[in-house]
Order: structure tokens, then C-alpha cells, then sequence
């Protein structure tokens, strides 16, 4: 077995809410727990505080690993550690996983109190803002009255860019990453497709399948590999996979005889044994309704005008699902608003997931800005 650095493991801790939450859709959760990460050290003016918000299918798992797995490396770890872009030897890091997740904070799999069930689709609809509001009372339990960096890719950097509205006076700096201000007709599409593959699953029983021990793996796998789709390129998909048999000839039948397919079943089958469905489906409506600008006839300028924070807005050349004309947008509004922006469109063949690679030219830029930060 190999070896682990000390230095790597880390422990995830929890975090009970006793106070309700009201979301945005106007339910309540009476009480709650989140379950998060942190890296590093929190300095002695509690200013170095960075938050890392996950993606649809991330967790408060951030970096390292943990002591009992070694495989457990997390999700942004190329980015988050001592000496790396985001330096845990300078910076105090906080990752949580949002509600509604399947990773130890309270979601569709945990027990509803007020039944002694599985809350199951009686979980309500989480939304971008309600997200924010946990994580900033997670913040005031912390310590921490402003964060000197708020990021995230993809949802997560809906989430960045929701904090510098909801509070434009507790972020320094956010950087947005590979994400939009909201999602196209196309996006919405795509999430809704998803979304039937699961909730027409036979195994779905209404949300309720934790009573039948059952899960809805078929749903959730044509999920995953229609999102994973949409992750990629189609020259990153042509460059590992092209057309290549994975016999070495045609068998002229209905089973699995190219690389990409053999690898799309591959992550189904994983992601289907390791995410919740019911989840699923709460994180693809939030990346739906998420959309500052609504309440603004649509005008994102008039909707950033709150915003204080200085920004990094990043995109990916080849990222079709939040294309780089996405991230312009967001830049533009903040200009408008005569808000500090920098912005880059970095030259990547990995498509949306290009957030997520190790790639010189982004962690280089990565560190050269949060190195700018002033504790």
C-alpha cells in the first residue's frame, strides 16, 4: 500500500444548525447540519479566509486525502495545498458541502425528524441564494466576518457570484470560473433530459426508493453520461477515444464496441454507486433557476450593482456547456458597474472540465492572483 503524507490527510468535521432556515421557495428547514473541510490556519486578524464552493457533483472534499483511504484525493487538490495556487501555507480554506448534498450534510438521504424517514423528495428545493445563506452562517461560527477570497467553477462559481450580492461586504475577491450568469435554453435542456432519465426510472418511487432499498441506477447513469458528455470537448473526446474498438473490429450488434462508450458506461456505473439521485436532481434545478438578473428585467448590469468585491473571471476556449461568450457577459456587467475585473480566456482542450485539470498556464495564473491578495 502506499505510503501517506501526513501532511495530505485531512478530517471532515460537521456542523449543527439549530436555527430554521426559510429558502428562497419559502419552506423552511427547521435544523440542519453541513459537513466541511479546512486547510490551513486561520491568521490572528481572521482575514486570510478563502471559500472553495463545489460543483454538482463536488463535496466539501477539497484536498488531501483521508487517513483510512488512500484513494481519496480530493477534487480541486491539484489546486488547494501548501506551496500550490491556492497556498493552504498562506490562506485558512473552507469547503462545505451545500444542502441538499449526499456527502454528510443534511439532504434527501438523511432522516426527516418530523417523520423518523428519509426526507426523499420531501426535501425541498434548494437554490443558489439559500446555499450562500448556510454557508455564511457556517462562516460567523467560524469566525470569519469576511472572506479575503470566494471561489468556485461551474456552479461553484454561481455561488462566488452570488456572495458578492447577497454580501457584497463579507468577500474581498471572487473568483468565477468556467461558469455563467445563467443557464441557456440548450443548458436547461440538457438538465431536464437528465432529470427524466431518473424520475422515470422504475426504481425511483417517487423520491422514496431509500424504503425500498432499491436506487434508480439505471436514471441516474444515463444522467451522468449525458452530463459527462457536455463536461468534454469533442476534441479531448477524439484525441483519448477517437473511433478505436475496443476488439479491434465490428460485431455488428447493440452492445459496447467503441472506447467512448465503453468509458461512458464506465463513469455511469461509478457515479451511480457514489451520488444520490434525489440530490441529482435538487443540484441540475438550482444551476436552472440561478439567474441574478431576473428580479432586473433581465438587465445583469442593474443586478451586479451591489457587487464590491475585485473579481477574476476565468474561462475555457473549448468549454461549449458555459462558453467563454458566458464569462464576457459577467465581465462586461461588472465593468459597467466600474468594479476592479480581471479576465481570461485560457486555451484548454478539456471542455467544461478544463476547470478542474492541472494546466501550467491556469495554475500559473491562478497563483499570480490570489499571490495579489492583501492579508
Amino acid at each position: 500500500m502506499q505510503s501517506l503524507d501526513t501532511t495530505d490527510i485531512v478530517t471532515p468535521q460537521r456542523m449543527r444548525f439549530d436555527m430554521p432556515l426559510r429558502l428562497k421557495s419559502g419552506a423552511v428547514l427547521e435544523g440542519y447540519d453541513l459537513v466541511y473541510e479546512t486547510y490551513g490556519k486561520l491568521n490572528a486578524a481572521r482575514s486570510n479566509a478563502v471559500l472553495v464552493c463545489h460543483a454538482l457533483s463536488g463535496s466539501h472534499h477539497l484536498s488531501g486525502r483521508y487517513a483510512d483511504d488512500p484513494k481519496s484525493m480530493g477534487w480541486w487538490h491539484n489546486m488547494i495545498g501548501p506551496g500550490k495556487s491556492i497556498d493552504t501555507r498562506r490562506f485558512f480554506v473552507v469547503g462545505v458541502n451545500n444542502l441538499g448534498g449526499c456527502h454528510g450534510s443534511t439532504g434527501p438521504a438523511s432522516i426527516n425528524p418530523a417523520t423518523g424517514r428519509h426526507y426523499g423528495q420531501d426535501f425541498p428545493v434548494i437554490t443558489v441564494e439559500d446555499w450562500v445563506q448556510a454557508q455564511a452562517r457556517l462562516a460567523d461560527h467560524l469566525g470569519i466576518d469576511q472572506f479575503a477570497a470566494i471561489a468556485g467553477g461551474s456552479l461553484g462559481g454561481m455561488q462566488a457570484l452570488q456572495w458578492t450580492l447577497d454580501f457584497p461586504d463579507r468577500v474581498r475577491h471572487a473568483l468565477v470560473i468556467a461558469a455563467a450568469a445563467k443557464l441557456t435554453a440548450q443548458n436547461i435542456a440538457f438538465n431536464d433530459v437528465a432529470r427524466q432519465a431518473i424520475l422515470t426510472d422504475p426504481d425511483f418511487h417517487n423520491g422514496d426508493y431509500y424504503l425500498h432499498g432499491v436506487i434508480p441506477r439505471r436514471g441516474l447513469r444515463l444522467a451522468r453520461m449525458l452530463g459527462h458528455i457536455t463536461y468534454l470537448s469533442d476534441d479531448a473526446m477524439a484525441t483519448k477515444f477517437g473511433r478505436e474498438l475496443r476488439n479491434g473490429a465490428l460485431a455488428f450488434g447493440f452492445g459496447v464496441e467503441f472506447e467512448i462508450e465503453s468509458y461512458l458506461r464506465y463513469q455511469g456505473d461509478k457515479f451511480s454507486d457514489q451520488f444520490d439521485a434525489n440530490t441529482y436532481l435538487l443540484m441540475t434545478k438550482a444551476l436552472d433557476y440561478f439567474d441574478p438578473a431576473y428580479l432586473h428585467d433581465g438587465n445583469l448590469s442593474a443586478a451586479l450593482r451591489a457587487a464590491r468585491a475585485k473579481f477574476l473571471v476565468l474561462s475555457f476556449t473549448t468549454d461549449w456547456r458555459f462558453s467563454p461568450e458566458r464569462s464576457r457577459a459577467i465581465v462586461k456587467a461588472l465593468l459597467d458597474n466600474k468594479l476592479d475585473v480581471s479576465y481570461a480566456e485560457i486555451t484548454s482542450s478539456h471542455g467544461h472540465d478544463s476547470f478542474l485539470m492541472e494546466d501550467c498556464h491556469y495554475h500559473k495564473l491562478m497563483r499570480a492572483y490570489m499571490g495579489s491578495i492583501a492579508l
